[in-house]
């Protein structure tokens, strides 16, 4: 409708406020027709500071070849009310807001006193006054049709200026419902033999989370995460920690409602990201983990390996800081320093960053640092090289990636040693089509005691794993999914006594189909096989089926 009216005639002084109106209210129509929402509204009603323009030129993304190019220089050269954004650009496609519109009319409306002050010719010609009659004739339906989307719009800004949660927080949700079982036998670790079959009963569980976000620059981002849950880990049952769920909530609290997330984030300019995190540090929520349709716990994998690399399972629940240099960027550069929980049994010394006692604080307790160069140089080829370097200063059990991998992994130097490790890691992404991934990454570890009987002992740890992706299998937004690998595994090492290494590797399977049945709703098929549990070929074949349906809002 605009582009038609604005051949209808050649501008003039009174021409012009006629055409702002009337472009206004198409524009308007549009914006009624979006606003749905708090945020929708604050979009609709921002005001940027605009400046004058005096040559169309001027309009970096206004070309001589866009359908209203000689309406706008005529406007801005003829008749300068017509201004532009601080950056250089006339965002022609973007829809006008009323104040946009009022801080334009008026211009123009300067304009034309302007002229009429200093006219010495006719200021309106019957040429002039014929178009405005066609322009009044032609749009007269749609005009009173627009002023009642008008009234409309007004109304419901009021509503939503009424009810709206906050002008700077939205809350986010989630909800998982689970129902799962084990079968097989136990697992005895290391070479050991199984002594009773698995005693495990079909569970129907729940994990729920409420984040709020908030936001006061527009570019930053405060996290404040409430969490409830009855999900136990199943490796109690099982014996061992490779059949976890990548969704149970570690201890569950019986749904007893706990702020488990707190963290800042903010930019530099477009070149560093900062993120500060004061509780339940996550390194896999503050960086890439090249596994992007399996990475979340609750859209994700069923299972805990499934989910990314154990690298990133490094200075976990703790406090810390991250920084990302160009973090949109085909290359980013990942830093970080995180101090860990430690959990030893005592409430006092369960928290290990912000506890003053001994061996706990932010630099004399457990602590990670992290790097990570990443390569993003098109969708279809992404890479990553990880380092992380950890310290566990003996207040807890170790527990080397957070109770991901075999128990001998996790702790090859006993409880209460401390504990060096250095961790490598290369992780991949290759996405063949839109409909089409394959991910996958591998690791190794070095650990060495500090302290305790094995002090001055070494172990060598390795894992790899590789998932496929078919996106839109069965219908649009379904993922039918495969994961394979080897879970961490002491390979090597001067701790070796005999058989303690994990002699016959343990293998990891698993197969989901991710079920779309809403925007809202996700229902997830799935069952985890593991070989080798333990890595004991003494340990029969365990399997893990569940049933999550997850629900966003």
């Amino acid at each position: 409708m605009t582009k038609r009216f604005w051949n209808l005639f050649k501008v003039s002084p009174v021409v012009v406020a006629a055409t702002f109106f009337v472009a206004n209210s198409a524009l308007a129509a549009e914006v009624n027709k979006q606003v749905t929402n708090v945020a929708d509204l604050s979009e609709a009603q921002e005001s940027n500071n605009m400046s004058q323009v005096t040559s169309v030129s001027q309009f970096s993304d206004v070309q001589p070849t866009d359908w209203a190019f000689q309406a706008l220089q005529s406007l801005v050269e003829r008749y300068g009310c017509i201004a532009g954004y601080p950056n250089g650009t006339y965002r022609g496609n973007r829809a006008l807001t009323r104040y946009e519109f009022a801080a334009g009319l008026n211009a123009c409306l300067n304009r034309v006193n302007e002229l009429i002050a200093t006219s010495t010719a006719d200021l309106v010609s019957k040429q002039d006054l014929a178009t405005l009659q066609r322009l009044q004739e032609e749009y007269s339906a749609e005009l009173a049709t627009l002023r009642g989307r008008v009234d409309g719009l007004e109304a419901r800004t009021s509503e939503l200026e009424a009810n709206q949660f906050s002008t700077t927080t939205k809350l986010v949700g989630e909800a998982i419902f689970n129902v799962s079982d084990a079968f097989g036998d136990r697992a005895a670790a290391q070479v050991g033999n199984p002594t009773r079959n698995l005693d495990s009963n079909t569970v129907f569980s729940d994990r729920v989370r409420l984040n709020l976000y908030s936001s006061f620059t527009g570019t930053d981002r405060l996290q404040i995460r409430l969490q409830a849950g009855n999900i136990l880990p199943n490796n109690t049952i099982t014996g061992t920690n490779e059949t976890r769920l990548g969704f149970d909530v570690g201890a569950p609290n019986n749904n007893s409602v706990i702020i488990d997330k707190i963290n800042y984030a903010f930019n530099f300019s477009n070149a560093v990201r900062v993120k500060v995190d004061v509780s339940n540090s996550e390194l896999y929520e503050n960086v890439e983990v090249f596994n992007p349709d399996f990475r979340s716990s609750a859209t994700g994998a069923i299972s805990r390996y499934g989910r990314f690399s154990p690298i990133y399972r490094q200075g976990q629940n703790g406090a810390g800081l991250t920084v990302t240099l160009n973090p949109n960027g085909p290359i980013s550069l990942t830093g970080a320093y995180l101090a860990e929980n430690t959990n030893n049994g005592n409430v006092v010394n369960a928290f290990g960053p912000n506890n003053p006692g001994p061996n706990n604080g932010l630099f004399n307790g457990d602590n990670t640092i992290f790097g990570q160069l990443s390569f993003k140089l098109n969708k279809a080829f992404n890479i990553g090289l990880t380092y992380a370097r950890t310290y566990q200063a003996g207040n807890a059990n170790n527990n080397l990636f957070q109770s991901t991998g075999s128990i001998f992994a996790n702790n090859p130097f006993g409880a209460a040693t401390r504990t060096e490790s250095n961790n490598y890691g290369v992780e991949g992404t290759f996405q063949f089509s839109s409909k089409f991934a394959l991910s996958g990454w591998g690791g190794y570890t070095t650990a060495d005691a500090i302290t305790g009987a094995n002090a001055g002992r070494d172990a060598d740890i390795w894992y790899w794993a590789g998932s496929l992706a078919l996106r839109d299998f069965g219908g649009k937004g379904n993922v039918l999914g495969i994961v394979f690998g080897q879970p961490p595994r002491v390979t090597g090492g001067s701790i070796k006594t005999g058989n303690n290494f994990d002699s016959n590797p343990s293998y990891h399977l698993e197969g989901l189909y991710k079920f779309k049945v809403s925007d809202n709703i996700q229902v997830t098929p799935g069952l985890l096989v593991i070989f080798n549990p333990e890595n004991n070929d003494n340990n029969d074949t365990e399997y893990v089926g569940t049933l999550r349906t997850t629900f966003s809002f």
